[in-house]
């Protein structure tokens, strides 16, 4: 299969109606080449001995990390998400920060870019828990109805025009590739969930050409890309490659996106270059699981830290007993950080099942001991408080996976956000390479 020769390429011809708007060459007429590739069908096709290895390592590792962490992890899968999410929003060319993405997702407002990425959030969370059940087929509905939750300002359903991605300017004429005509969009996407339907074989051979058959059709006006990186997880859980966790792959691709790019090339080549692709995305579902593991062990001594940390302050106060008792409303709280790093009274309250009072008791202990902070709006009013420390986590884990998984305490990797407060994170970061 590395070398077969799929997918035809059908002659357009391009006439923009839209003259007052574009450029001289962007109007200018001329015949383009679209790109179709084939139907999948349901089988796996044959692999080399090289991906073939890697996809088998690849499952392999997801596995293991999968029991490593276990249900005793289900609250990083928000977590992961958050910094998968962050991370598609940095290949298309936005930029959030965990901690902007929290507040904007708890208050249900902010910057159209970080309501952009809770959508993706919710999106992600919504194909693991929908489309995963294997006792039901996927349908191009389902595919339609995931990329509406993305990008819920446009009409749900297939695009009806050609589109195109990348290039200079606004001209397929231009383009870097070229989809196939709105008219085989249809025929294409329901053989796509025909593949994602089935679970035969190795998952990360499947998520891998899943992924790349749905940006090669593209089959959207907006939101291909966030709802192509959705529909890996679907498979990868559906086929039971991961029971307990999300992987965020995308990650890894924002740390190179030359190489996705081309991964994606190799795979619509004539002749294909399947291996290739494979080979890639193997390493890179690799490398976010090691992430994973290194976020669950972070977090894990994080919490530990942060009980030390509230013990000393309540010893320094003389509040007794300096340990809360169990079921204390500021113990439950931070036993529920990892899963919530950004409250307000009300939602803790509404949470835990608790007063107002001692809802607002407990965050002030938690903020006067400096393991909360106070967020407030440009008015200098008080709208919620935030786990820093917490949030510093999933940034170094989704700029982790950029750079190669190397430290990112102090170095900045190409095209991403800034280092995270050293405060936030520095001596945990060192106590980690010391074991």
């Amino acid at each position: 299969m590395a070398g077969a020769d799929v997918g035809t390429f059908v002659e357009r011809l391009w006439q923009s109606a839209e003259h007052g708007q574009l450029s001289r060459r962007d109007r200018a007429p001329g015949r383009y080449l679209a790109y179709v590739p084939d139907e999948l069908g349901s089988a796996l096709p044959e692999l080399g001995p090289e991906a073939r290895e890697a996809a088998e390592d690849a499952l392999a590792v997801l596995a293991r990390a999968d029991e490593r962490i276990s249900a005793q992890g289900g609250y990083l899968n928000h977590l992961l998400i958050r910094s998968e999410s962050i991370s598609s929003s940095w290949i298309e060319g936005n930029r959030i920060t965990p901690k902007r993405l929290a507040v904007a997702e708890l208050l249900r407002q902010g910057s159209r870019i970080a309501l952009e990425v809770v959508a993706n959030v919710r999106a992600t969370e919504d194909a693991i828990a929908i489309l995963s059940d294997r006792r039901q087929p996927i349908t191009v509905v389902d595919i339609e109805r995931l990329q509406h939750v993305i990008e819920p300002s446009l009409e749900p359903g297939l695009r009806r025009e050609q589109n195109w991605v990348g290039g200079a300017g606004w001209s397929p004429l231009r383009a870097d590739f070229v989809p196939p005509p709105e008219s085989e969009v249809p025929r294409l996407v329901d053989d796509l969930a025909r593949f994602l339907t089935s679970t035969e074989g190795n998952a990360v051979v499947r998520a891998a050409i899943a992924h790349a058959q749905f940006e090669t059709i593209h089959p959207f006006v907006d939101g291909n890309g966030r709802t192509g990186r959705a529909l890996i997880h679907t498979v990868l859980r559906r086929s039971d490659a991961l029971r307990n966790i999300l992987v965020p792959i995308s990650t890894v691709f924002a740390g190179d996106t030359n190489a996705y790019i081309s991964g994606l090339g190799a795979f619509r080549s004539k002749p294909q270059r399947l291996d290739d692709w494979i080979v890639g995305f193997s390493a890179a579902a690799v490398q976010a699981a090691e992430n994973a593991i290194q976020l669950y062990g972070d977090i894990e001594r994080l919490q530990q830290e942060t009980m030390r940390t509230l013990i000393d302050f309540r010893t320094t106060r003389g509040i007794s007993p300096a340990a809360p008792r169990k079921g204390a409303v500021v113990l439950r709280i931070v036993d529920d950080l990892a899963s919530n790093p950004v409250l307000t009274v009300t939602t803790a309250a509404v949470r835990h099942e608790v007063s107002i009072a001692a809802v607002h008791k407990a965050l002030t202990e938690l903020a006067d001991a400096g393991i909360l902070g106070r967020s407030t709006d440009h008015k200098g009013k008080l709208v919620c408080w935030t786990a820093d420390r917490h949030l510093a986590l999933v940034a170094l884990t989704e700029r982790g996976n950029r750079v190669g998984a190397g430290d990112t305490e102090n170095r900045r990797p190409r095209s991403g956000p800034p280092v995270p407060d050293a405060e936030h994170v520095g001596v945990l970061r060192r106590k980690n390479r010391e074991q």
